[in-house]
C-alpha cells in the first residue's frame, strides 16, 4: 500500500509563502503522476496542481497559476507545492495524491479526485487578511 504524508501548512498572512511537502511510500513513485487538492470547511474537493511522473510536464487550475508551483524529486520520493502570494481564499487543507497515471493525461480527466487512487491526510493552510 502507497502512504502519503503531508506536511508544511501554517498560518500566513495574504501576500505570504508556504512550501507544503508530500512524502511517498513505495518503490515506483516516478511512475505515476502526482496531484494536489484542497478542499475549504463547506466546499468541495477543488484540483489545484498536477505533474508527470517525470516531472516535465505540470498543470494548474487558473485561480494559482502564476502563484504556485507544483515539483518533484523522484530520488526522494518528495513532491512539494510552493505557494506565493498567498490570498484568502487559498485556505484550505491541501491534500496530494497519487494519479492512476504516468502522465497528467489520460482516459480519465486529471482534475477529478476519482481519477487518483492513494491520498495523504491533509495540512491546514490559513491565510489571514
Amino acid at each position: 500500500q502507497v502512504q502519503l504524508v503531508e506536511s508544511g501548512g501554517g498560518l500566513v498572512q495574504a501576500g505570504g509563502s508556504l512550501r507544503l511537502s508530500c512524502a511517498a511510500s513505495g518503490r515506483t513513485f516516478s511512475n505515476y503522476a502526482m496531484g494536489w487538492f484542497r478542499q475549504a470547511p463547506g466546499k468541495e474537493r477543488e484540483f489545484v496542481a498536477a505533474i508527470s511522473g517525470s516531472g516535465g510536464n505540470t498543470v494548474y487550475v487558473d485561480s494559482v497559476k502564476g502563484r504556485f508551483t507544483i515539483s518533484r524529486d523522484n530520488a526522494e520520493n518528495m513532491l512539494y507545492l510552493h505557494m506565493n502570494s498567498l490570498k484568502p481564499e487559498d485556505t484550505a487543507v491541501y491534500y496530494c495524491a497519487r494519479r492512476i497515471t504516468t502522465m497528467i493525461y489520460g482516459s480519465t480527466w486529471y482534475g477529478l479526485p476519482f481519477s487518483y487512487d492513494y491520498w495523504g491526510q491533509g495540512t491546514q493552510v490559513t491565510v489571514s487578511s
